[in-house]
């Protein structure tokens, strides 16, 4: 790679990382907020990792853009190489966040039929985190018990009550919903287990396709740094504008 090129490049990485900071600090902060909304669903909090490792990234990279920009600038060898060490770093953690990523996203299967049948049997329509996260879900998710609307018939809420919660209906708002079964074509019949679990693989799925992207950023700027590095060794450092 030519050496004005490389500087180029790398200045425009350098610059990139601010913005590329922003963006890992919000897909942080998506996963987090997306977990926190079935917070009482998800018992496996060790699938938050990857989200808590994407965010320390994202801070680390906002000083790696202001290394690399007064670095590529100001021509430091010495700058370049603490850039270029800060760089594998991240690029280490990414592929660790892509890892772990990688791996809840397989053990998600199977785990939560448990808590949310554990949550159904809480529900007592009233205010309270069982019953806001059950509502919640199956509103958000347009789904109804564990596999299907009919999980709810071994409920004690049922038992009490004889109907459904009316977040099991398609329209919650509807007069015509009352929540007896006997409306079961109003119901959202679909159960929450599958539909959370894929809410939760696409979360993870979406994290990885970002912490990827980054990753191939930091390889070009690794690659970048090796021929400044490599070109100035042989015949001195080419100024940026040369």
């Amino acid at each position: 790679m030519d050496c004005g090129v490389a500087k180029i490049i790398l200045l425009f990485i350098s610059l990139i990382f601010w913005a590329a900071g922003a963006g890992l600090a919000y897909v942080g902060h998506y996963v987090i907020k997306s977990f926190g909304s079935f917070e009482n669903l998800i018992q496996n909090k060790s699938n938050l990792i990857p989200a808590a490792i994407i965010i320390g990234i994202s801070v680390v990279m906002f000083i790696v853009g202001i290394v690399g920009c007064c670095s590529t600038l100001g021509e430091s060898k010495c700058g370049l190489s603490c850039f270029f060490l800060i760089i594998m770093l991240i690029f280490a953690a990414e592929v660790t966040a892509l890892v772990f990523s990688f791996i809840y996203r397989g053990k998600i299967n199977g785990t939560l039929e448990s808590p949310i049948r554990e949550s159904l049997s809480k529900y007592n329509g009233e205010k309270n985190s069982d019953t806001e996260a059950v509502d919640s879900m199956q509103t958000s998710l347009k789904c109804c018990g564990v596999k299907n609307y009919s999980d709810w018939t071994n409920t004690t809420y049922f038992s009490r009550n004889k109907t459904l919660p009316l977040s099991c209906c398609k329209n919650s708002s509807s007069p015509q919903c009352n929540g007896k079964l006997e409306q079961w074509e109003q119901f959202n019949t679909e159960g929450c287990e599958p539909k959370l679990e894929k809410f939760i693989q696409d979360v993870l799925t979406y994290a990885m396709l970002v912490v990827v992207a980054f990753a191939i950023i930091k390889f070009f700027g690794m690659v970048s740094v090796c021929a400044i590095t490599c070109k100035s060794r042989r015949s001195g450092y080419e100024p940026l504008y040369a």
